[in-house]
């Protein structure tokens, strides 16, 4: 499972380290600053191909923990649908059981004395 980096990393980067990160994110060969002979259209298109990328892999995670989300609900709602089948045959078992119980008590009460049975 991918997790995203915790907030408190991001927060204590420095603009080095977060340049380091975008021109890992870029690639070698693309440059950001606009150059001396005004080529700012490549330094643009370069910038928003890494946007559409780092946008893209950010979506792909969404959806990836969405998909993970939805199937740990499904999996809560069939072990809870389990569990409350299982706790109905339990009190219905429980009640058979008291219901005997409470059968078996009269019964034995029913008996008589053993100095009654003319030992």
């Amino acid at each position: 499972m991918n997790f995203a980096k915790p907030f408190e990393r991001y927060a204590t980067e420095t603009s080095e380290e977060v340049d380091g990160n975008i021109r890992e994110l870029a690639g070698e060969g693309t440059v950001f600053r606009q150059g001396e002979n005004g080529d700012s259209e490549m330094n643009a298109t370069g910038l928003s191909s890494l946007l559409r990328r780092v946008s893209g892999d950010s979506r792909r995670e969404i959806d990836t923990l969405i998909c993970e989300l939805q199937m740990l609900r499904e999996k809560l709602d069939t072990d809870s649908r389990r569990l409350q089948n299982d706790i109905s045959g339990y009190a219905s078992l429980s009640e058979q059981v008291m219901q005997l119980t409470k059968i078996i008590s009269d019964s034995v009460r029913r008996l008589p004395e053993p100095h009654e049975r003319g030992a």
